[in-house]
């Protein structure tokens, strides 16, 4: 009983440690399952991100068409934002946030929460839930297709269950990503991922994914986030503004893990690497963008 209750603390312990690595902290507990840092600067950057998300869907938190759900689940909520937001804007539903780092806010509304899980763990959730959501989890999973059946199985009867997520693989209107460090990047990030066992160019799949996951009534939405305001159209110059200043603050710590890990890089390589694509991607002649794929679907009744 001892040696339990021991294994049992030091279990929980891990779950609020930390790992410093080239300067940025990650998180302890499954170590190495997540390859981007959980600290303040990246913090501040997932927070930024949410409000080019909410931009993306023209200020809706989802698109899901939902009607007074119970039980919401947001797994992989990083800090919280989006749940926080959802229980403000349902104040009947209870919703629970899981991540790999406990980095949400302590003071939260009463109808929202937070636990420390991982969603490649069985789902051992007391409750059924009406509406499940995951948001920018590419670099997270091994097998997608796996969590989506995860997510089935854990929803009600006509519950919902939706994706919000980017492809890895940058596009380009025309040629003028030749010559510039962003294609070859994707391509460094790609490669070095799937080294790491995740492969990051599984959005495009997801509709598919969800019809074999048992799901009907599937909708699939796609957007696209431009390096930066080269667009001509206000919506789309407005997405890229916010997505250059998401790629500014946060292409180190995207970056760092993989290239270090996988590709046998020192952080100064790394470093280097950064500085010359933030360089192009604030150059407008370079007309690239990142795919988005929005899907959504119902469990049958």
């Amino acid at each position: 009983m001892n040696e339990f209750r021991s294994s049992t603390t030091s279990l929980r312990s891990s779950m609020y440690e930390t790992v410093e690595e080239n300067g940025r902290t990650y998180h302890k507990y499954k170590e190495g399952s997540y390859l981007l840092p959980n600290d303040e600067n990246e913090m501040s950057r997932l927070d930024l991100q949410h409000h080019l998300c909410k931009l993306t869907l023209h200020g809706k938190s989802h698109l899901a068409p939902l009607k007074n759900p119970k039980n919401v689940l947001d797994f992989g909520t990083g800090t919280g934002i989006w749940a926080i937001e959802f229980a403000e804007e349902f104040p009947e539903a209870s919703v629970l946030g899981t991540d790999l780092s406990p980095i949400q806010p302590i003071f939260v509304p009463p109808n929202c929460r937070f636990e420390v899980d991982d969603a490649e763990d069985d789902w051992l959730y007391e409750e059924k839930f009406d509406y499940i959501h995951g948001r920018l989890l590419a670099m997270c999973f091994k097998d997608p297709l796996s969590i989506f059946r995860k997510a089935f199985n854990s929803l009600n009867p006509g519950g919902y269950f939706e994706m919000f997520d980017f492809d890895a693989k940058y596009r380009c209107i025309d040629d003028s990503d030749v010559g510039s460090s962003l294609r070859e990047y994707s391509d460094m990030m790609i490669s070095g991922a799937a080294k790491l066992g995740k492969v990051i160019t599984h959005a495009p799949n997801y509709k598919r994914y969800f019809e074999e996951a048992g799901f009907m009534d599937i909708v699939e939405e796609k957007f696209q986030w431009p390096s930066n305001t080269w667009p001509k159209g206000k919506y789309h110059k407005t997405l890229g503004l916010w997505y250059n200043k998401d790629m500014q603050d946060g292409l180190e710590g995207m970056t760092m893990a993989v290239f270090t890990r996988a590709h046998g890089m020192k952080k100064e390589e790394v470093q280097e690497i950064v500085t010359q694509i933030k360089k192009d991607v604030n150059d407008k002649s370079i007309h690239v963008y990142v795919p988005i794929h929005v899907v959504y679907g119902r469990k049958p009744e």
